[in-house]
């Protein structure tokens, strides 16, 4: 299997994911739950596909160095690293608001999505400017 392919399609996943979570967001803003519902379970799909794809990719291949000098690398670097680290937070908290929302907890969906949205998109959009550094400047 050729991975050459892989950080495209991570980098896919990714954009698809962070505009299925907009227009989730503005779904439900109009009050259209049973849509909502299906495109914010779109994202998480996409989100788990990203997550088994990009971990295959990085059991094969490793670590991918950085190639960009000067005033570009610490703004790679600061990137990724916020990146990374909220990706590891967005996992379990992407998994709950979920988790509350199917079970009808809404009170307590609404509260904490309001802290994963900004969150789960944060890393999806990045996810891609990450991918354009890396593999494109």
């Amino acid at each position: 299997m050729d991975l050459k392919i892989f950080p495209t399609i991570n980098a896919i996943l990714n954009g698809t994911t962070a505009l299925l979570l907009v227009a989730g967001y503005l779904l439900i803003l109009n009050k259209k739950r049973s849509i909502h519902k299906k495109v914010m379970l779109a994202a998480f799909a996409t989100s788990i596909t990203f997550l088994i794809s990009y971990l295959y990719y990085h059991a094969h291949v490793g670590s991918v160095p950085f190639k960009g000098a000067g005033f570009i690398r610490p703004v790679y670097f600061t990137i990724l690293i916020s990146h990374t680290i909220l990706a590891m937070a967005i996992v379990p908290m992407a998994i709950v608001t979920l988790t509350r929302a199917l079970s009808s907890r809404f009170d307590k969906h609404r509260k904490l999505a309001r802290l994963t949205l900004p969150l789960w998109l944060y890393v999806s959009v990045t996810g891609v400017v990450v991918y354009v550094m890396l593999y494109h400047l």
